[in-house]
């Protein structure tokens, strides 16, 4: 059961094994009371970050000058948020500590996408490394400045243990030697909301690069036909508006795989919930990393979908010339900046000055945008451009 202050933050509708707002842990610097709920508070913060609005110029698949159609990181984490919220609300668990995770989940992503994580990955090396889901942690914990007060966003210890053990099936970072720097438990499950906005990613990653796919022209639909996933959501359009065409029948399409995803998902959660017997937020922790998930069933369709789009979309030759071009891109703006960080704005050399060479230089690009990091190549390789 929840606690004598639910009331107060608007949480006397949660389930027991939610995360309540009045149990918190609490932030690492003392703060400012509130009229709003920490989890609020953390949620408003990381929606004004600098980093949260470089979002919408970095890559989800397409370079953003692709097209102002396809997904950026920016619109993926808004619709990754709209569908962790609905679950969470669904399985009475807490929505602003849930969407403030969703919000919050990309802020450590590079420019590029993943060929730009890939080629930090490489350099940061012997150097501390570079993985996306601790660089957000050193954004929110450091890198933001906003308050006079203390650094960073001074964020509650959920939302960011939950940053912290962010996993999909591409992302696992248990194995990670970063633990070390922080005071999060390992070994102990996340909360249910952060593993409910876990598996909104990857519904959101499937439905909408399948979405941007299509519009793009890189995949069709007798491509995708045979497939038991986008068969069921067809037949599902079908049956309930006959012969749609067009881009109203995509559109719909779309949203029939992400329904199909969340139903099933609440079905075999709550029945996982009810057979571990899971009554507390302890209860989670204690009880492994898989309690929202899919049926077999669905998990064996939803990873068959996902190995066709790796092989067929993040493979295909417009995609790979992209990925490759980009890494090049951030591996020679990392080596110029390198051997002479005098080029750095001033207030990064100062940072340097302060974390070291080559992770003040890895913060300033993760930190760029697509189109920040084009200009800055320009500027840096290409003689008559000016700086």
């Amino acid at each position: 059961m929840g606690t004598s202050d639910d009331t107060k933050h608007g949480e006397e509708h949660l389930k027991g094994y939610a995360a309540h707002a009045s149990e918190s842990r609490g932030r690492r610097y003392p703060d400012s009371p509130d009229y709003r709920s920490p989890y609020q508070r953390d949620r408003d913060r990381i929606i004004h970050a600098t980093a949260f609005r470089r979002l919408e110029y970095k890559t989800q698949v397409f370079v953003n000058h692709e097209g102002d159609y396809y997904r950026t990181r920016l619109t993926h984490t808004l619709e990754v948020a709209q569908i962790a919220r609905s679950i969470a609300r669904e399985l009475g668990l807490n929505e602003d500590l849930t969407e403030a995770v969703a919000l919050a989940h990309d802020l450590g992503h590079t420019p590029f996408g993943h060929s730009g994580e890939d080629a930090l990955r490489e350099l940061m090396e012997g150097h501390g490394g570079f993985e996306h889901n601790f660089q957000g942690l050193w954004v929110v914990d450091f890198l933001e400045v906003r308050y006079p007060g203390f650094p960073g966003l001074n964020l509650t210890y959920e939302v960011r243990e939950s940053m912290a053990k962010h996993h999909t099936r591409y992302d696992d970072t248990r194995g990670r030697s970063y633990w070390a720097e922080y005071d999060f438990d390992r070994e102990s499950a996340p909360l249910l909301e952060a593993q409910v906005v876990d598996i909104s990613d990857a519904v959101a990653y499937d439905s909408h690069d399948v979405d941007d796919a299509l519009t793009a022209g890189l995949l069709t639909e007798g491509d995708l036909a045979g497939l038991a996933l986008f068969d069921e959501a067809v037949k599902e359009v079908e049956d309930r508006y006959g012969g749609i065409t067009g881009v109203v029948r995509q559109r719909q399409i779309v949203r029939a795989l992400i329904n199909i995803e969340v139903m099933d998902l609440l079905e075999e959660t709550r029945k996982r919930i009810r057979e571990r017997k899971i009554a507390t937020a302890a209860d989670v922790r204690a009880n492994g990393w898989d309690l929202v998930g899919f049926s077999p069933e669905r998990a064996a369709a939803k990873k068959e979908l996902e190995d066709f789009l790796m092989a067929r979309l993040y493979k295909h030759h417009r995609v790979r010339r992209m990925a490759i071009k980009a890494g090049r891109f951030v591996k020679e703006l990392f080596e110029a900046y390198a051997a002479e960080p005098a080029q750095l704005p001033p207030e990064f050399q100062e940072h340097v000055g302060k974390v070291g060479l080559y992770r003040g230089v890895c913060d300033y690009i993760a930190g760029m945008t697509d189109r920040y990091a084009q200009d800055e190549y320009k500027k840096l390789f290409y003689p008559y451009e000016r700086t």
